[in-house]
């Protein structure tokens, strides 16, 4: 990771947090970018404070304009992009609740909008930008490879993120980027305690989960630098399952 420039989206919370620290421990530089300022700007202070190069942009990653700002900005304050995580997500305010025949515009749209046009935002600035032989690791879920009850556009989202990863795949192989789709299952992660209580249960995953416990954030980083390191340098177009065999 030493020099790498690195954009990360959702970088205020959850996986993506804990992600951009451990690519900055490991000296890689980043950009970090997130509808949450104030936590965005602590994650910078926390980064920095320990040595690592670190800048926040506010960006919401349905906003094209705002994704290509931050992308050009990001090439013009490190000089290149070596690499991108679009983490940045959501899982709506009815997850557990509304079958498909009870799904409101608003809510379909707000999902997809994020989870599926975010990424297409995000690739289309990044990719012009990346130096070749650059890694894409996209954010899809356990969720993007099965169905859900009560989850359509949540599932559907997640769905389009591996089909589009595949995709970039196939368009980016001749310039040795690789783009590949971390496929999370249940992690510890402030998105997945508002999942447990939108559905008003506790989702005690771990009877199900070939592990016995659920995952945790820096579980899916290691992931995720691995993906974006040297090391995966023949691994592209492919959905990285991280459930603790839950999903198997």
């Amino acid at each position: 990771m030493q020099g790498k420039v690195i954009a990360i989206t959702g970088a205020a919370s959850g996986i993506a947090l804990v992600t951009a620290k451990l690519l900055a421990s490991k000296g890689a530089k980043v950009s970090l970018s997130d509808v949450q300022e104030g936590p965005l700007k602590q994650l910078v202070d926390d980064i920095t404070k320990n040595g690592g190069t670190a800048f926040a942009t506010v960006v919401d990653v349905r906003n094209r304009k705002q994704v290509e700002s931050w992308i050009d900005n990001t090439v013009k304050a490190y000089g290149k992009l070596d690499g991108v995580v679009n983490a940045a997500g959501v899982i709506g305010s009815h997850i557990g609740i509304h079958g498909i025949e009870d799904i409101e515009d608003d809510e379909w749209d707000f999902v997809c909008d994020v989870n599926q046009r975010g990424v297409f935002n995000c690739l289309r600035a990044q990719i012009p930008n990346m130096n070749d032989g650059g890694s894409i690791v996209n954010f899809a879920s356990i969720a993007g490879l099965i169905g859900f009850a009560k989850n359509a556009a949540y599932v559907a989202s997640k769905h389009a993120v591996i089909g589009i990863t595949k995709t970039a795949a196939k368009e980016l192989g001749h310039r040795g980027i690789r783009c590949n789709a971390v496929c999370p299952g249940p992690i510890q992660t402030p998105m997945y305690a508002k999942s447990g209580e939108i559905r008003g249960e506790n989702q005690d995953f771990e009877k199900t989960v070939a592990l016995k416990r659920k995952g945790e954030a820096k579980e899916v980083a290691n992931l995720v630098e691995w993906l974006l390191s040297d090391g995966s340098s023949y691994i592209t177009g492919s959905t990285q399952q991280i459930d603790g065999g839950w999903n198997c």
